[in-house]
């Protein structure tokens, strides 16, 4: 009866290392996006490319930012750092709060520019709030974007 209830609790402790395992294939989040901001009255504020990579502890790493649009609030050369988390990846569709920072180079004329962005990846497309903070004339601001996978 002994050896009967330890076989039972044995496999009780390895359904529970099963089912509480997490298998966060934060792989969907990877790849090229492009970004699309957008100000308070809508008209478009910024917008750039990168490439986003998930790390194990899901934070997010971009390189090769580059803005498509004029600006002086950035140059190329910014950096991306953020973070990803699932809520649910079922059939290959993963979806979760995502937040990413786009820092400007702090020497030069677009130094000490902060992009901050808020949102939710569902799928392929991930939208949410921004806001900017910076040192230069018109390097401040807010609303909404959609980054898109390429």
């Amino acid at each position: 009866m002994k050896v009967l209830g330890n076989t039972i609790l044995l496999a009780c402790t390895i359904l529970l290392f099963a089912c509480g395992s997490s298998n966060n294939n934060n792989t969907n989040v990877n790849g090229n996006w492009t970004a699309t901001l957008t100000d308070q009255s809508g008209a478009q504020a910024f917008a750039f490319t990168t490439s986003l990579n998930t790390n194990s502890d899901n934070s997010i790493t971009g390189s090769n930012v580059t803005f498509t649009t004029n600006n002086g609030c950035f140059a190329n050369g910014a950096t991306a750092t953020g973070a990803f988390s699932v809520t649910g990846n079922f059939n290959g569709n993963a979806t979760g709060g995502f937040s990413l920072n786009l820092q400007s180079p702090a020497t030069g004329a677009t130094g000490n520019n902060t992009l901050s962005m808020q949102g939710t990846l569902n799928n392929n497309t991930i939208s949410g709030t921004w806001t900017l903070a910076g040192l230069q004339s018109g390097c401040t601001g807010s609303g909404t974007f959609t980054m898109t996978r390429m």
